[in-house]
């Protein structure tokens, strides 16, 4: 690639990279176990793994937890919930009504606790606790409200705060970003949140408005060029609070069945990455922990390769590594500094 230095003056390059950190309670409604539990089982593996690559290359991180994932036991879990719940039209979403699925501790349960492994992200340098929503609330299922999603979102901050960690970063589950409900957000402390990518592919929906269709374009964008770079600039991130930091790029598990494309899905997310750098904007990428849980060699080998050319990056135009809440804190201080002068 041909070296282009920043021009003076000119914006860094952001790299943002967040997780939606969810086990089993981000599958649930559409997965069983025995479809899906060794992803999830994985999760054990491939975050410790994802934690020592990112300290290695300076990797400042989002982790989008559900709140449910807090707990280190059943009756602690139990304690916490709201009294305030969504009440689905599509009961089979709502995972209130199956507790008693869940197990007494992490040491038994390892599909629907996640304490261990927050400790072992909070360890790590540079790694942002976000929310999740506490119980991987869908924005715009019908049924739910904004009453319930204050009381579902007031539950994640409390348990975040009683374990010594403000929450500053949201990710609505399954995309659902509900514009109605971003002044609630605010109310409660989120200063940023992951929107979705311009393009009408990934324009927010509830899982009655999905189609194969869409979805099928979805996953050719992985491959092909369909809808850009999806990169932002600070300024178009800035004009609006809280901060829409957008998707950029969804970075999908490898797969043997496409192993032939593989070269073709990492040049899409390498060739935005330097379009930010080279631009001075915003790339941010992301995935669930569970998308790593099988094929964890082959994964961590793909990431790896974007680790090392975000390296690349960051020497040659300056391109920095942000968590959401690192972005968003740096946009309040100029914010701050331009109405002071």
């Amino acid at each position: 690639m041909t070296q282009q230095p920043m021009r003076k003056g000119q914006e860094k390059g952001r790299f943002v990279i967040s997780l939606d950190f969810e086990i089993n309670w981000g599958v649930r409604d559409q997965q069983t176990l025995d479809q899906y539990g060794q992803n999830l089982l994985g999760v054990r593996q491939a975050i410790p793994a994802m934690l020592a690559l990112f300290a290695e290359f300076e990797l400042r991180v989002t982790w989008a937890t559900v709140g449910l994932l807090f707990f280190r036991t059943k009756a602690e879990m139990l304690a916490h919930l709201p009294e305030v719940r969504p009440q689905y039209a599509d009961s089979n979403l709502s995972p209130y009504l199956v507790m008693d699925q869940v197990g007494e501790s992490e040491a038994v349960d390892q599909y629907h606790f996640g304490h261990s492994l927050i400790e072992q992200i909070r360890r790590t340098p540079g790694q942002e606790m976000a929310t999740h929503t506490f119980c991987h609330y869908y924005c715009l299922e019908r049924g739910q409200t904004a009453e319930s999603f204050r009381a579902d979102l007031t539950a994640a901050v409390q348990v975040a705060q009683e374990q010594g960690m403000t929450l500053q970063s949201l990710v609505f589950p399954r995309n659902q970003y509900n514009a109605e409900y971003i002044a609630i957000c605010e109310e409660l402390g989120i200063t940023s949140y992951r929107g979705n990518e311009s393009s009408w592919i990934y324009k927010e929906r509830s899982e009655e408005q999905q189609s194969l269709y869409k979805r099928g374009a979805r996953l050719l964008d992985a491959y092909v060029d369909l809808s850009g770079p999806n990169c932002h600039t600070l300024d178009d991130i800035a004009r609006q609070f809280p901060y829409n930091i957008p998707a950029s790029r969804f970075l999908r598990p490898w797969s043997g069945r496409l192993q032939a494309l593989e070269g073709l899905r990492l040049r899409r997310i390498l060739s935005g990455m330097e379009y930010a750098a080279r631009h001075g904007q915003v790339f941010h990428l992301w995935w669930h922990p569970h998308n790593f849980g099988v094929n964890i060699p082959q994964n961590m080998a793909v990431l790896r390769r974007i680790a090392e050319h975000y390296r690349y990056l960051h020497a040659t135009y300056g391109m920095e590594s942000q968590a959401m809440g690192d972005l968003a804190t740096e946009l309040q201080s100029r914010s701050s500094a331009v109405t002071a002068s």
